[in-house]
């Protein structure tokens, strides 16, 4: 049940957005293997590259906005090839592109096209889900609909652990549901119920209401999940990958004292 340990940047990128080089150091230092960017913070890929060589953390995938993907595929997912990410993911939807809308249909046929290019420069396209895919569509998923009609060799999953529990699946059958196409999944730990306040937690939608049992993100092992069931899920998948991610600090904690709290529960249970 070991695997390599990433952490998803956009969890401390408040720290990574005044000296990236310094935090990816103290990531090292806490015992990650590997990164998964959200932004370059103001640096070239080139440099990205040199910081992640010289500090010896693999950057392994990086969360790309599907517009700027869509606008310039190959100049996009470009820069991610020049930093040597193996993954690049489609990280989120705004309203308007999201199962329910007309143009989720072309979402998915650009994701197949995006597949495609990454395909082409050495990498392969995931997709990060959040819980409005898990709306039905003629009785099915909308995340298994796109999984079905995009080829597993242009599409693998990213599943995110803390959404799949709150879209109403148990996170460790989901991932051997997809066995074989799962090589990375996102370690995220949450209290609370799915509530009106869960997107402004992250930063993208404000709402002004709240459910009683306030939701919240935690360090990885601070919350409701089960990662014991989830790391054995991930074995029995072939995932090759774990990415640590909080939206939000919690617990009275700073991001970066999240991030060291969640590497170092994951290290008790033998990740």
């Amino acid at each position: 049940m070991s695997f390599p340990v990433a952490i998803q940047v956009y969890s401390v990128r408040g720290d990574a957005s005044q000296d990236l080089r310094g935090v990816l150091a103290q990531i090292k230092e806490m015992g990650y293997d590997g990164v998964e960017f959200a932004g370059l913070y103001g640096h070239t890929p080139e440099e990205v590259r040199a910081m992640c060589q010289e500090i010896g953390l693999v950057p392994i995938s990086a969360h790309v906005p599907y517009l700027d993907m869509i606008k310039d595929p190959e100049g996009v997912l470009g820069q991610y090839a020049t930093i040597g990410c193996k993954y690049v993911a489609v990280p989120y939807l705004t309203e308007e592109y999201r199962p329910g809308k007309p143009a989720f249909a072309d979402v998915i046929k650009n994701v197949e096209m995006l597949g495609a290019v990454a395909k082409k420069l050495g990498m392969a396209l995931l997709y990060h889900n959040h819980d409005f895919e898990f709306l039905k569509i003629d009785g099915k998923y909308a995340l298994d609909i796109l999984y079905d009609s995009v080829p597993a060799d242009l599409l693998q999953t990213e599943l995110d652990t803390c959404w799949v529990n709150v879209g109403g699946e148990n996170p460790a059958d989901y991932i051997r549901k997809y066995s074989g196409r799962a090589p990375v999944v996102h370690l995220k730990d949450f209290a609370g119920s799915k509530s009106e306040n869960m997107y402004e937690l992250i930063g993208i939608e404000k709402k002004v209401e709240a459910a009683p049992q306030k939701f919240e993100f935690r360090p990885v092992g601070s919350g409701k999940q089960d990662f014991p069931a989830i790391l054995k899920a991930a074995e029995d998948a072939g995932t090759e990958w774990v990415v640590v991610e909080q939206d939000n600090p919690s617990m009275g904690l700073t991001p970066m004292e999240c991030a060291a709290k969640s590497r170092a529960y994951l290290k008790t249970i033998g990740c």
